[in-house]
């Protein structure tokens, strides 16, 4: 990498990765994070390695048709791919493993988004937090999942896999996965503590509309 925007931005991803391991979102070489460097020239994350212990060396470089320019990108590059070509404002991509959004996904098939009826911060902060259908990992399939949620949604969790989050920063998409581990964490305690009771409807509608005068962001 000669860019210097590529460089920094390749020790940016690292930091977000050394967070995402200390918050038990990766484990071994569990997922993904890109940042889009130009129009065509996408910078990845490498596959089968350690997130949270990598050099910037290892950063991949791909176009924006999926062609490797340097390094060996993730395997999983097509949600990233998918991302940058429908929503214009994509800069970034975080794809972890966060254990209590995940195991929603496995345990709640039923529900096709996180209870956002029972937190006003979820709606506030990303609308909702829908559930994308599984793919198959490493196939084409995982960028066309994606297609039905997108540009609407920014936070998603990918059933029986993961979680997604995009934005127009790398600390924009790294708050939308602090975001959907933590929605899904406080919903699983009152879970256990006695049940998810939603919210008054009017309330609701209060909140999806406030929702929609703080604008296409996730906080």
């Amino acid at each position: 990498m000669t860019s210097l925007t590529a460089q920094r931005m390749a020790k940016e991803i690292l930091t977000i990765c050394e967070r995402l391991h200390n918050r038990n979102m990766l484990a071994a070489a569990d997922g993904n994070i890109s940042f889009r460097v130009s129009d065509d020239e996408i910078l990845i994350t490498p596959s089968g390695v350690s997130k949270g212990f990598m050099d910037p060396s290892q950063m991949a470089v791909i176009t924006l048709d999926g062609k490797t320019l340097v390094g060996n990108p993730s395997s999983e590059k097509q949600m990233h791919l998918e991302i940058y070509k429908t929503c214009a404002r994509a800069k970034a991509v975080v794809h972890a493993h966060p254990l209590t959004a995940i195991a929603w996904s496995v345990a709640r098939p039923d529900l096709d988004k996180l209870p956002s009826d029972c937190l006003s911060e979820v709606i506030l902060s990303t609308g909702d937090i829908p559930f994308v259908p599984y793919a198959r990992p490493g196939t084409a399939d995982m960028g066309k999942v994606l297609a039905p949620f997108l540009p609407k949604h920014q936070a998603m969790i990918l059933r029986n896999h993961g979680a997604l989050a995009w934005g127009e920063s790398l600390d924009e998409a790294y708050r939308g996965m602090e975001r959907i581990e933590h929605s899904a964490q406080i919903l699983a305690a009152a879970v256990q503590l006695g049940g998810l009771h939603p919210l008054p409807k009017e309330e609701i509608a209060y909140l999806y509309e406030l929702r929609k005068k703080i604008g296409d962001v996730l906080l």
